[in-house]
């Protein structure tokens, strides 16, 4: 399901940013990405961005995509690295992290054909980035692991950063 509560509203704020967080919330810390998302649109307000909970869905999230100026994607990743590790890939570095052969997110592949469908009609944002979390526990429950939920507040920093910065770009 797709939470948007600033849908209809791009006609007066224009191409606007875009927050597309991905997880499920019944999987523990593959959730994160959604949690966070809703975290950001509560703390910086709805016109600070659009925020999207995009769940698991891929293709149907492209309409958002098209009318976005820049994307911040968040989501759990296999960073190979501690629990609760936050890594920011901004562009080439985000693409080059999504085509390694290796898979390092459960969403990743709907994100890659979403990202190259933007690519093949035109309208994928110059400025985009990815969040990533490490996960510590992806199984069933609705709680974050406590070393997720501890990176919460440095994951949250991270975006508002790039997005102020996007923001004055």
């Amino acid at each position: 399901m797709v939470n948007d509560p600033g849908a209809g509203d791009t006609e007066k704020v224009g191409r606007q940013h875009l927050v597309l967080g991905f997880g499920n919330v019944l999987l523990s810390d593959d959730g994160v990405g959604v949690r966070l998302t809703e975290q950001l649109r509560l703390e910086s307000g709805a016109e600070a961005a659009r925020f999207i909970d995009g769940g698991t869905m891929s293709f149907s999230l492209l309409p958002h995509l098209e009318e976005a100026s820049a994307v911040l994607v968040i989501d759990a990743a296999n960073l190979e690295s501690p629990p609760g590790t936050v890594q920011l890939r901004e562009g080439a570095a985000m693409d080059t992290f999504l085509k390694t052969k290796r898979r390092r997110s459960v969403h990743e592949v709907g994100l890659i054909d979403l990202l190259d469908m933007a690519r093949l009609k035109g309208c994928l944002p110059g400025l985009r980035a990815l969040l990533c979390i490490q996960p510590e526990c992806i199984d069933w429950g609705a709680d974050l692991s406590p070393s997720v939920r501890k990176a919460m507040p440095s994951a949250a920093r991270e975006a508002r950063l790039l997005l102020d910065r996007w923001a004055g770009a």
